[in-house]
């Protein structure tokens, strides 16, 4: 079950964090993998270190913010594997402030890198797995487009995810007749390099023992799974999910 051998997955935000993590994981499924970010050469070092597992990487830089460089990259991978069978929106960034202290700037930053990119990057290459009546899109939120949180003022980020959460059913609802599958995962904080430092002080140990009733953040690869699920052939029958994944944050 779950293999990916023979289909071509993209992943936008794949050169650091959780988009490259699920690059790995992807990669040892055996899909074909298409890598998106603005920082190329980090691109081509994950390009190198997952070819010996004996899939295809094309890097491309991309990015998804911008229109041009999203169809580019759309074009690019049509003409190169000639088709799309899996995109994983991964792509995101924020600037953390409240609600009564943000400026515009800040505002649509956050935004355009965590909703308005994934509106871009699925009209993309969702047309070209409408052209093959085949596709699983996989959307990255936050279990923070779910709740809110009284620990960090990120007024944006949360309204960003929470769009996506919606953005998700929405798609769902469309594209099924396409035989398109469109689900979303909501993340808890998990250890990447650029959290692990913060995640590690005794503040956030101490915010993971009272409020993640497993008391603990999420290593490496325990996203993967749940991404290699809605990705595959055997969840053919399952679009517009909500899928938190965060130790149990959100149930409680």
């Amino acid at each position: 079950m779950f293999n990916l051998k023979g289909r071509v997955a993209v992943i936008t935000g794949a050169s650091s964090g959780l988009g490259r993590q699920m690059a790995t994981g992807f990669a040892k499924q055996g899909a074909d993998l298409v890598l998106l970010a603005r920082r190329i050469e980090r691109l081509e070092d994950l390009k190198r270190e997952l070819e010996p597992l004996g899939v295809k990487v094309l890097p491309i830089k991309c990015d998804v913010t911008n229109s041009a460089e999203v169809d580019a990259a759309a074009s690019v991978t049509e003409l190169t594997f000639g088709k799309v069978d899996i995109l994983l929106n991964c792509a995101g960034a924020s600037r953390d402030k409240g609600a009564l202290d943000m400026n515009d700037e800040e505002w649509n930053f956050t935004i355009n890198t965590d909703l308005t990119s994934v509106f871009k990057v699925t009209r993309a290459f969702g047309n070209i797995m409408k052209k093959n009546n085949y596709g699983r899109i996989i959307n990255i939120a936050s279990m923070y487009g779910l709740v809110g949180n009284d620990k960090i003022p990120t007024i944006a980020y949360h309204s960003s995810k929470g769009g996506v959460v919606n953005y998700t059913r929405a798609a769902a609802a469309e594209l099924a007749k396409y035989n398109i599958t469109v689900n979303c995962i909501c993340p808890g904080y998990f250890y990447t390099e650029l959290t692990t430092d913060v995640l590690q002080t005794e503040d956030f140990q101490a915010f993971a023992k009272e409020h993640v009733p497993m008391q603990r953040y999420g290593m490496e690869g325990e996203l993967n799974a749940g991404a290699i699920f809605l990705a595959s052939d055997e969840a053919s029958y399952v679009t517009g999910v909500i899928l938190p994944i965060d130790g149990g944050y959100t149930a409680v």
